[in-house]
């Protein structure tokens, strides 16, 4: 089957139809990103040590590429000078011709018995052929016998990008290098490392070398740690210094690494904000006075724009990316409010506000970066004073900023935090590691659509995706790995697969075999959680709620009850969801060869009086809506994220009164509240309940306090809770928490008994 073109594929499919033992099922061969255009017949090819590696002219310096492949030793390379004269066997890599056609765009891997055929039209597209060979090799059981395969694809999209913040925490060359690999393997092409911050300054600028032997060092290792401490640097030597530079000789070293496999590293130096590392050791940058301390750099002072050119002069001469990112997210403008060279820059140029001060600021950054023949690239806040054209936007703050960018005609790179955040948590928070906050699951990842609301004249600007991986809270190599793996197998799916062929149970089937792969590539990833989860959803219409268990394992064996007891192995199987019209108190567990594994989940089915009702906000809620008015009495309580449209958000006093259309009996009333410091969400004080027959006059019956520390790190969810020892009649109840400190509060359901 040579020299087949995308537009015969199919004919060669209906062919292979009637050979025995084919198959045509994709999960066989078990790839990710899902290819486009796949077909597996019976058959293999064994790769031998010593390969002879027939190549394009255009090719010829690719066909080292074939040494990564395990098991093979060393590679002879052998020109094609000669189109009619390609051998029928052995691997060949050809230039994309009329004789050996492939759609614009894409490459087509052949393997059958006598071979490998790879067919593409350039050197990105060889890469990306080769890197599902690679694939193949590592998900079989012999690394060097590969299926019979006939593949043609391409990417959905033309950026596939992942995200390391090395600023808050440091990571050697050589785990970015295996950074690097993982990226190429599942088809990512930008790398965006993140180099500066408050946190500490990571690349060697010769005009400057205070920035690394000063800047790049700080009192603390962990970041936490060394925030609460006061934030403090040291010299390079000093006996408590912690942290770490790159050089440019080693930033050389990196960026070829990665283009040769086919990898663009953009380097991020952040301004005007998040500029700590560098104030530290050049005070006289900032805003600073003696009433004044910020982390932003002066935007009227011409030795801000001198000290950032000459290092985006060294930046530039380093990476060959024609994106440079400088940030320009996060900044106090209060900062330049209070700065007199920034108010008297504004008021010369007749400037609105600080915003447009901004907007001046990133103009002139990107004047400078266009004349050097580069690309500025920012966070969505560079919109927030007007956008330079030609500018791109990386829209990390929601959906709605890239749709805006989109839109306006700015081609935009969608990162937002409510999905691709790999920082944020990835399974139940009260079990892992401590995370800056966030809640966002394997599926959650992967049902991301970077186009979604994006109108139709305008997807082009939507260039692709990027996922971020912040690390405030990962101090070490293998916990990013446990945090990036394997949700970025999830976005590369989004990123490169048509999105008419996705499917999640699909993508978790084949996901099982390269849970093999990281193992075999050493990969500290994340294990699937062998706990069960109950989730509860209320229906309004036949005022009962439907009971669904899940877990992360595949295919589990779930067991359960509906009495409160302790699930065994001879209590109900779990096989699909199931109505109850009654309260009552369900507990599941996952069991492995009649072996309860993990913890017991359990869940209260709720039929009570507040459902339904009406509920009067004297406070109103702010930002997260959730349900509206009925959130609060919908039966259905809040989940593991607070932004899940169960949890309400209060950036105020927390005040609401529910009519229950007649007087009745209470003898139990509860309220749920999380908290989640990362993000500024915090426990009430207390919680006050209040009774009323008019709903004017109320009498304060409960006031329910918690011993919770704001102080800490995890997530919380707590139920405040009074039990009357007598039954008390009203009307209307009304319940009251004050904010203990600034922030948010976050509410779910008030359940009254």
């Amino acid at each position: 089957m040579k020299h087949l073109h995308f537009v015969y594929l199919w004919q060669i499919v209906s062919t292979l139809l009637f050979v025995p033992g084919v198959i045509l099922a994709q999960s066989e061969i078990p790839l990710i990103p899902k290819p486009n255009h796949l077909v597996v017949a019976d058959g293999k090819y064994i790769i031998p040590p010593v390969v002879d590696v027939h190549v394009s002219e255009e090719f010829a310096a690719m066909a080292d590429l074939f040494t990564q492949l395990p098991g093979v030793d060393s590679v002879s390379v052998l020109r094609i000078r000669n189109i009619k004269r390609i051998p029928q066997d052995g691997i060949r890599v050809i230039k994309a011709h009329a004789a050996y056609p492939v759609a614009e765009g894409a490459y087509r891997l052949q393997v059958d018995s006598t071979g490998i055929q790879l067919v593409a039209h350039d050197e990105q597209t060889v890469l990306s052929g080769f890197m599902t060979l690679l694939q193949l090799s590592y998900l079989q059981d012999l690394y060097n016998v590969i299926p019979r395969v006939i593949i043609e694809d391409k990417p959905a999209y033309a950026y596939r990008g992942l995200h390391l913040d090395v600023a808050r925490h440091f990571f050697p060359v050589s785990f970015l290098k295996k950074y690097i690999d993982l990226m190429a393997i599942y088809k990512f092409n930008h790398f965006h490392l993140h180099l500066t911050d408050d946190g500490g300054w990571r690349v060697q600028i010769r005009q400057h070398p205070e920035l690394t032997q000063r800047a790049a060092w700080r009192t603390h290792y962990a970041w936490a740690d060394w925030k609460a401490s006061g934030g403090r640097y040291v010299n390079e030597g000093h006996p408590n210094a912690n942290g770490g530079y790159y050089t440019q000789q080693e930033v050389r070293e990196l960026i070829a690494y990665a283009q040769d496999k086919g990898i663009t590293i953009i380097p991020e130096i952040d301004m005007p904000g998040h500029a700590h590392a560098v104030l530290a050791v050049r005070p006289e940058l900032s805003c600073s006075s003696n009433a004044y301390h910020h982390s932003e750099f002066c935007l009227g002072n011409e030795a801000t724009y001198t000290f950032l050119t000459q290092v985006l002069d060294e930046v530039i001469e380093l990476f060959p990316s024609p994106y440079i990112h400088i940030g320009g997210d996060e900044t106090d403008k209060t900062s330049w409010k209070a700065c007199p060279k920034c108010q008297g820059l504004k008021d010369s140029l007749d400037l609105a506000d600080e915003a447009a001060l901004q907007g001046h600021f990133v103009g002139r950054i990107d004047a400078y970066l266009k004349a050097k023949g580069r690309k500025l690239i920012g966070w969505d806040e560079i919109m927030d004073g007007g956008l330079p054209a030609g500018a791109t936007v990386m829209a990390w703050r929601g959906q709605a900023q890239g749709i805006a960018a989109a839109n306006a005609g700015h081609n935009v790179v969608m990162t937002p935090q409510s999905h691709l955040y790999l920082d944020h948590y990835q399974s139940d928070p009260r079990t892992q590691p401590g995370a800056i906050g966030g809640y966002t699951t394997l599926e959650h990842v992967y049902g991301y659509n970077p186009r979604e609301g994006v109108a139709g004249d305008k997807m082009q600007h939507v260039l692709g995706a990027q996922g971020n991986l912040w690390t405030e809270y990962i101090l070490t190599p293998a916990h990013a790995e446990y945090m990036a793996f394997p949700r970025a197998m999830a976005l590369s799916e989004v990123l490169w697969t048509n999105p008419d062929k996705k499917d999640y149970q699909d993508f978790r089937t084949r996901l099982q075999a390269h849970y093999r792969l990281l193992q075999r590539l050493g990969v500290n990833y994340y294990r699937p959680a062998f706990d069960a989860k109950v989730n509860v959803q209320y229906n309004a219409d036949t005022h009962n709620n439907t009971i669904s268990i899940s877990s992360e394992q595949y295919e589990p064996t779930i067991r359960y009850t509906v009495d409160g007891t302790a699930p065994t192995p001879a209590s109900a199987l779990y096989n699909k969801p199931f109505d109850l019209a009654a309260s009552a108190v369900i507990k599941a567990a996952y069991f492995m060869d009649s072996v309860q594994v993990g913890a017991v989940d359990s869940a209260v089915v709720d039929l009570h009086k507040a459902i339904g009702k009406k509920v009067t906000y004297h406070t109103p809620w702010d930002a997260y809506p959730a349900q509206a008015e009925a959130t609060l009495t919908d039966g259905q309580k809040g989940g593991l994220r607070y932004d899940d449209g169960q949890w309400q958000g209060f950036a105020g006093d927390f005040d609401v009164v529910i009519d229950f259309e007649r007087r009745e009996q209470i003898s139990q009333v509860s309220i749920g509240f999380v908290q989640e410091p990362g993000p500024g969400i915090f426990l009430p004080g207390e919680v006050k309940v209040l009774l009323s027959d008019n709903g004017t006059n109320f009498r304060e019956v409960a006031a329910i306090n918690h011993n919770v520390s704001p102080d800490g790190e995890r997530l919380v969810f707590h139920r405040f809770e009074q039990v009357f020892d007598k039954p008390v009649a009203a009307r209307y109840l009304r319940v009251v928490a004050p904010r203990a400190r600034p922030g948010f509060l976050f509410a779910d359901e008030v359940v009254v008994y």
